[in-house]
């Protein structure tokens, strides 16, 4: 029985299991995307979104801890830095799974994960600013639906003007 063993072994030993969570790790937060199976994915979800959030507190004891976990300089330099920076005002949820269909192989489910901020086709656009996290609450719905119906207006005479003047020329 496996009662609370929560952990997917992926068919591997611990050591095997580790080192290659680590590799997968490394891959992702240089080329910002990947492809594997499922499985694989869903695993390293759990282990690069730690390692994420510890690189928004750019600290000596925070960049040693990440190091500990992924032994390869130049990708906790990345993380450190672009990466950091793009995540900074998000609360978590840095990667995004998206099943791929399965291979034709040994017919295991495939699918990519990729850091979400640096996907420019669900995301924003890079031109956008971003703005802070802001805290939210249920109870304040009605005020913010009376604060867009203001607002709405607005942005759609600038619009107006925006293809007016298009037209002029």
């Amino acid at each position: 029985m496996r009662h609370g063993d929560k952990i997917n072994n992926l068919g591997r030993t611990a050591s095997h299991r580790k080192a290659l969570l680590k590799n997968l790790a490394c891959e992702l937060i240089n080329h910002k995307r990947i492809t594997t199976t499922l499985a694989k994915a869903k695993a390293l979800r759990t282990f690069i979104e730690p390692l994420i959030t510890k690189s928004k507190d750019n600290t000596t004891h925070q960049r040693r801890v990440v190091f500990s976990y992924l032994q390869n300089k130049e990708a906790v330099t990345e993380l450190f830095g672009p990466i950091a920076e793009k995540v900074g005002g998000r609360p978590g949820g840095y990667t995004r799974i998206i099943k791929l269909g399965i291979r034709v192989g040994d017919n295991a489910e495939t699918a990519m994960i990729e850091l979400v901020d640096y996907n420019e086709i669900y995301g924003k656009g890079k031109g956008e600013v971003k703005e802070a996290a802001k805290k939210t609450r249920r109870g304040g719905s009605r005020k913010k639906a009376a604060g867009e119906e203001t607002a709405a207006p607005a942005e759609e005479t600038a619009s107006e003007e925006k293809s007016a003047k298009k037209a002029a020329k």
